[in-house]
């Protein structure tokens, strides 16, 4: 990485794509060589012209390799645009040596491990910026894989739109993943995941499922456990428990108690059966999980403190957030709370990210999830 060229970013919201692209030109003044990748995300007003707004600034800004999707909203630093027509762009000083940019990964992960394999063999393993296709079935599992070949740490997004479910990886692209390689002997990163929910009561051992409903929790049935945990008023009347109640489905193999949260999709009080949004089995591990504003802030707050710590002295030079579409200001407010939060504690520095159907950290997929990567 270029240490004497700093990262730069910029966001700009306007009705036509043209007037927020050239504003975005604007602010970008000291563009230099040194510049060889940029980061471009847009919400779901601009979808349809993603293609045209990265030509418009590879050819404007000179540099010549964008990686980017749609978000239902996307971030800048300390600024969130949501239901509005927005652009946010973030140029990196990181050499060409140092990343390589893959995309069309929709049956196998040949596109990464054979097009870029000597690329591969440093023994330092990559950091993989993705972007997904949530319509793509095998998304889960391709995440899983390419972890595995690269024997590297995932971060990014699924793609969140209405329709135009749009990739950038030097070209338009749809239908699997998309992104950019690191490598991390030049490009030093820390990143953290943060949870929107918080568990409440005991992790529980399934002992009786089918696909996705939970029939029998610890030997009884799945319904008198949840309400046990829930409690008395919630459990009176179970109408409530909808956006609010979660599973939560223990990541195995982690020491910081990392969970996957899945929707509540039925509740079957004659049978005693809970359907979660999740294939689950006998003798899995799940806990339910309460969602609300507080618990969201303050594992927040415990993320960026983590982060702070694991930089050390080291100043940060440009970042990348992912969170999920449920959160924003759907969970902190209307003022862009959870970007504010980000600037509070590690200062302001240039960012970018967008509001995904679908979160990626390591080598999974989330849910109601925030991961943050910052550039020292």
């Amino acid at each position: 990485m270029n240490s004497g060229t700093p990262f730069l970013s910029a966001h700009a919201s306007a009705a036509d794509w043209q007037i927020a692209a050239k504003e975005i030109v604007q602010q970008l003044d000291g563009v230099a060589a040194a510049h060889r990748l940029g980061f471009l995300y847009v919400t779901d007003h601009f979808s349809v012209y993603l293609d045209e707004i990265s030509i418009f600034l590879r050819q404007t800004l000179g540099v010549p390799h964008w990686v980017g999707t749609v978000g239902f909203g996307v971030c800048a630093t300390a600024q969130e645009y949501f239901d509005a027509p927005a652009i946010v762009v973030m140029v990196a000083p990181i050499p060409e040596e140092s990343f390589r940019i893959f995309k069309d990964v929709s049956d196998d992960i040949k596109c990464i491990t054979e097009t870029h394999k000597e690329w591969l063999s440093s023994p330092i393993p990559p950091l993989t910026v993705v972007h997904g296709d949530p319509r793509n079935p095998r998304v889960g599992d391709l995440i899983s894989e390419i972890s595995d070949a690269t024997e590297g740490f995932l971060v990014g997004g699924l793609t969140a739109a209405e329709e135009n479910f749009v990739q950038i990886a030097d070209n338009v692209t749809d239908g699997g993943l998309s992104g950019v390689l690191f490598s991390l002997d030049k490009v030093p990163v820390q990143t953290g995941l943060t949870q929107g929910c918080s568990p409440i009561g005991e992790t529980h051992q399934v002992t009786a499922a089918d696909e996705n409903m939970l029939i029998e929790l610890d030997g009884r049935p799945a319904l008198d456990v949840f309400k046990e945990d829930i409690g008395d008023v919630l459990a009176h009347d179970l109408q409530r428990v909808g956006g609010y109640i979660f599973a939560g489905l223990p990541v195995t193999g982690t020491d910081t108690g990392d969970y996957l949260v899945r929707n509540l999709v039925g509740i079957d009080p004659e049978s005693g059966v809970v359907a979660i949004g999740e294939y689950v089995s006998a003798g899995d591990r799940v806990m339910f999980c309460r969602r609300d504003h507080d618990s969201a802030v303050t594992d927040m707050r415990r993320m960026l403190v983590d982060i702070k710590k694991r930089s050390g002295n080291s100043p940060v030079r440009g970042g990348l957030y992912f969170s999920c579409c449920a959160r924003g200001s759907n969970q902190f407010g209307d003022d862009s709370e959870e970007l504010k939060m980000i600037a509070e504690e590690l200062g302001e520095f240039p960012l970018v990210g967008f509001f995904a159907n679908g979160e990626i950290s390591n080598n999974r997929l989330y849910g109601h999830t925030g991961v943050l990567t910052v550039f020292l």
